[in-house]
């Protein structure tokens, strides 16, 4: 008897080891046609991201191929291609991992609905992140709008272990066609930058848990007191593995749980920033606006910029702004594709408050640049800094970053070495950052490098004067659980 196959349609889940829609479909003993699409959700991606999806791609389909599969490639508007496989393959069931965003929901019913009426079996699963955006309500049944009570109500909450990595699974007798991913050409918006980026990469789901074991042998118990230090390495080095899902959330709260109940101190501070990625998708989910509007009603007034080619914006976007700490942030994001969470938060803040610049302005161009963008946590980040978003603390909140340097970079290790001018001997790294960027920058490392772009002391007076009248009223509105 012939067994039909089933589909397993990966997207942001790019492994092998805790997949419920591969565990499912390994299960059934049917043949396993894994395939990733192409569609508008990756084209429209930034330069940066589309070249780290590549080599995830590239990591999947040798996981893949160590087991007799493989990774079958295909591009368009998934709503054509996923049915167009269903029919050449004779393929009566798909699986796949649930997304939160907006336009993918939308896509994603649309499928299903098409699917189910051609009498195909679909399965969604869990996967992306730890708890479900629907499965955590407050006391009154509303959603949560500040991370601290979103914290402590599933802190406690049992997660299930993560599922195994399927030995082996059932192949087709005959493969579908499948593009060739060098032929995409994801590589190509980024130039000679990709070269560096490639120095400080490590993709693929093995490369992901050998990272997450480093850091919990070797930096987690350092992590709650020097995350914040840039020079520290206390970080776990894991953003663009999640963002991939190259590892899973539920992975890494094992590991971080097992690690707190043994006594490590750091442990704790893990787990939370953990969640704090779950709640980017919790008011994702609940608040889709989150992406492209001010989370809180009243801030369509406020006088922020919108001019993305400004010369004061063109010297943040260039690392130019004569403010070392900032500067160092910037050209970091463009040697390795990531930036410390710290002096992300320092630039972030000196654009949109000392420069009053639209946080949206910075959050199209970190999706440009980041290997670890990912849409829920750069919209939530950028309006938490900005102060229109989620947040239990002050609006006025503003990030000197002289300040900020001087505690958490007072031996200027940071700064050294990603900032090259004026150094007698540049880190490596410092000069990276000039064979990274367009060449339409005409930068040198022989340049003197410029005075600060603002006065830090009258930035700072000129945002307070512009939120002093700003609405303080939280939003209300709640999205659909589709």
């Amino acid at each position: 008897m012939t067994l039909t196959p089933v589909v397993v349609w990966f997207r942001r889940d790019l492994r092998l080891e805790d997949h419920a829609a591969l565990s499912w479909a390994s299960e059934t003993r049917r043949p396993v046609i894994p395939l990733f699409v192409l569609d508008d959700a990756f084209s429209a991606m930034g330069a940066a991201s589309k070249w780290r999806l590549e080599h995830s791609l590239k990591a999947l389909d040798e996981q893949l191929r160590g087991l007799g599969s493989r990774l079958i490639l295909r591009q368009g508007a998934a709503h054509e291609v996923v049915p167009r496989v269903m029919a050449e393959t004779g393929a009566q069931s798909i699986a796949w991992s649930r997304a939160y965003d907006p336009a993918s929901v939308t896509r994603d019913t649309k499928i299903k609905a098409d699917l189910v009426a051609q009498g195909i079996d679909v399965q969604s699963f869990a996967g992306h992140v730890l708890f479900e955006p629907w499965s955590v309500e407050t006391g009154t049944g509303s959603f949560y709008k500040v991370y601290t009570p979103f914290w402590k109500s599933v802190r406690d909450r049992v997660v299930p272990s993560p599922l195994p990595q399927p030995v082996a699974f059932t192949t087709p007798a005959v493969w579908p066609a499948t593009d060739s991913l060098t032929a995409w050409r994801l590589d190509r918006g980024l130039g000679r930058g990709a070269d560096i980026l490639a120095r400080h990469t490590q993709a693929g789901a093995v490369a992901a848990r050998k990272r997450l074991t480093a850091f919990t042998a070797e930096a987690m118990s350092r992590y709650g007191d020097q995350r914040d230090v840039p020079t520290a390495q206390a970080t776990s080095g894991l953003s663009d593995h999640l963002t991939w899902g190259e590892i899973s959330p539920r992975i890494c709260w094992h590991v971080g749980l097992a690690a707190r109940e043994i006594g490590n101190p750091g442990a704790e501070k893990f787990l939370q920033e953990v969640v704090w990625r779950d709640f980017a998708y919790h008011l994702l989910w609940h608040t889709p606006q989150i992406l492209t509007q001010n989370w809180r009603p009243g801030w369509d007034q406020f006088p922020w910029s919108m001019d993305d080619q400004s010369q004061q914006v063109m010297a943040w976007k260039q690392g130019r702004t004569g403010i070392p700490f900032v500067d160092a942030a910037m050209r970091e994001m463009y040697v390795t594709g990531r930036m410390h969470n710290r002096a992300r938060m320092v630039a972030a803040s000196f654009l949109t408050k000392h420069l009053l610049v639209h946080w949206s302005v910075g959050q199209k161009w970190f999706e440009e640049c980041l290997t670890d963008w990912d849409p829920a946590s750069n919209a939530m980040g950028w309006q938490w800094v900005a102060g229109c978003g989620p947040d239990a603390a002050p609006f006025f909140r503003i990030f000197n970053p002289v300040s900020q340097q001087e505690k958490f970079d007072p031996k200027r290790g940071y700064v050294t070495r990603w900032i090259a001018e004026g150094q007698a001997r540049p880190h490596p790294d410092a000069l990276s950052f000039f064979d990274a960027i367009p060449r339409n920058w005409a930068l040198s490392p022989k340049a003197r490098y410029p005075a600060p772009i603002v006065d830090l002391k009258e930035g700072r007076a000129r945002a307070l004067a512009a939120y002093s009248d700003r609405d303080k009223t939280p939003p209300l509105a709640v999205g659909q659980n589709a």
